[in-house]
């Protein structure tokens, strides 16, 4: 692991400035905006922002390579090869994504080397054998008009998308947008997040690197409200894929709903985990404290609401409590930090805010609350027994380390708080009883139910939820549905049998 002066100084390497039809972009007339460290608080770089003169000509580019130019050309075995170069290169350098995620986000490095950097790795080649495989089908038709048909669909790609990413994963969610999509042969916008823009701009020199047609794949980083607005504005965007809030979800969908244009929304969640009184509760209270507190609790599927049997409700409540005293907080390149700072300052309000609002509301606080003295943006390990799911801290995305206890004294009351939300994106069930796992799993109301164990990405598996969490999936076949069209052709035949 690189010491902090020499990640510092990783920085200077990685490009700061849009990327379009092939070349860096620079200039007076650009704008631009800080990238801070959340631990140090101090500017990490500039980054130059790309406004609506770049946001047009991304789009036109991609629209050439699609339409006239080298990658609309690019067969499937083509683009596999250029895929699989991009994750080698991409794993030759997993360090410096590591590195960066580290400064840029404020997450042990840890983290981003066991669940970030082989998520997307993985993400790229998974998509890469697909690319050419996309089959179409052979349809037996009727006769037209007394003459025999001959009918099959080919898979194409549904055109330009724009690839809106957060900042709390930014290389993993990445390349779930980026690698289905280019495998499809669509070209990509992508506007990475302005608070952590370093791994995206990254990824894009080794897209370079790997010898994509130009106008195959453009970034765009700058602010949400300039940049971002005018790419889902953009008529020549044929596809919106963005991870975020539902507040900006929503903004989304209506752009996108002007011109009937298609889109994946994942816009976070409030995910139970229920801990039946069956299960081993070692494995669970070590297995629901990661799924809180991993990156600080910036996880859309952060499993944040735990639904406990009373049978052993006043046992996990101390497994957990002691979880989470064992938590080192502190700068993510000291050795025995397990936890890292929260994104930015507002954050960090945000989160201290729900926190009072536990204590207002009646929960019972009994891990954290509070935030370590000095420098960053640093909050606690946090924990409120005695919630109810009506409480706000129980019913609101926090998107901190935050959990919220509840107990329940049956199986379907703990199924109707999992479902008792504004949310469907993930749950998690802790009990030693197969066939109840598999009778709960059909029972909740979530795009991901995992069982003894949190969140278990792979790439072949569908991602996404329902209600405030979003529509649509990524990841997996329904990655390659969600960036492809499926056309029809149908022959009316000249060939007339003999009578």
């Amino acid at each position: 692991m690189l010491a902090r002066t020499e990640a510092e100084q990783l920085v200077s390497t990685v490009p700061t400035g849009p990327y379009i039809a092939g070349r860096w972009v620079s200039g007076q007339s650009i704008d631009t905006f800080d990238v801070i460290d959340p631990v140090t608080e101090r500017r990490l770089t500039s980054v130059a922002a790309a406004g609506a003169r770049e946001v047009d000509e991304a789009v036109s580019h991609a629209r050439s390579a699609l339409d006239e130019g080298e990658w609309g050309r690019t067969d499937g075995s083509a683009r596999a090869l250029l895929l699989h170069r991009l994750a080698d290169l991409v794993e030759a350098r997993s360090e410096e994504f590591a590195t960066l995620e580290s400064l840029d986000i404020g997450k042990p490095g840890f983290e981003p080397r066991a669940i970030d950097l082989p998520q997307a790795i993985g993400a790229f080649r998974y998509f890469a054998g697909w690319a050419d495989k996309l089959e179409g089908r052979s349809v037996p038709t009727s006769p037209y008009m007394g003459r025999p048909t001959h009918s099959y669909t080919v898979r194409e790609p549904v055109g330009v998308v724009a690839a809106i990413t957060p900042w709390n994963s930014p290389t993993m969610i990445g390349s779930w947008k980026i690698a289905p999509a280019l495998a499809a042969g669509c070209a990509v916008v992508l506007k990475p997040p302005e608070d952590a823009p370093l791994t995206s701009l990254l990824l894009t020199s080794l897209i370079e690197e790997a010898g994509f047609p130009a106008g195959a794949f453009s970034v765009l980083p700058g602010l949400g409200a300039v940049t971002g607005q005018a790419l889902i504005d953009h008529p020549g965007v044929d596809k919106i894929s963005f991870t975020g809030s539902p507040e900006t979800g929503y903004r989304v969908a209506v752009a996108a709903a002007k011109g009937f244009r298609r889109t994946t929304l994942e816009l976070g969640g409030k995910s139970p985990q229920i801990v039946f009184g069956d299960a081993d509760l070692d494995e669970a209270s070590q297995g629901v404290a990661v799924g809180i507190f991993a990156n600080q609790g910036e996880v859309c599927a952060a499993g944040s609401r735990i639904l406990v049997a009373r049978s052993v409700y006043d046992e996990f409540v101390e497994r957990l409590v002691t979880r989470a005293r064992d938590i080192k907080v502190g700068d993510p390149f000291d050795e025995d930090t397990t936890m890292g700072a929260l994104i930015n300052a507002r954050q960090l309000e945000r989160v201290s805010q729900y926190v009072a609002a536990g204590i207002d509301d009646g929960a019972r606080l009994i891990a954290g609350g509070g935030r370590p003295d000095g420098k960053g943006f640093f909050v606690e390990p946090t924990l409120f027994a005695d919630v109810d799911n009506t409480m706000t801290i129980a019913r609101r995305e926090i998107f901190g380390p935050v959990g919220a206890i509840i107990a329940f004294d049956s199986e379907s009351e703990a199924v109707a708080m999992a479902n008792d939300s504004d949310y469907a994106l993930a749950a998690t069930l802790w009990t030693s009883d197969v066939s109840r796992a598999h009778v709960v799993a059909r029972r909740v109301r979530a795009g991901a139910v995992a069982i003894n164990g949190w969140a278990p990405l792979d790439p072949r598996l569908p991602w996404g939820g329902s209600k405030l969490s979003g529509q649509g999936r990524e990841l997996g076949w329904a990655g390659i549905e969600a960036n492809t069209e499926e056309k029809t052709v149908t022959a009316v035949l000249s060939y007339a049998p003999d009578k």
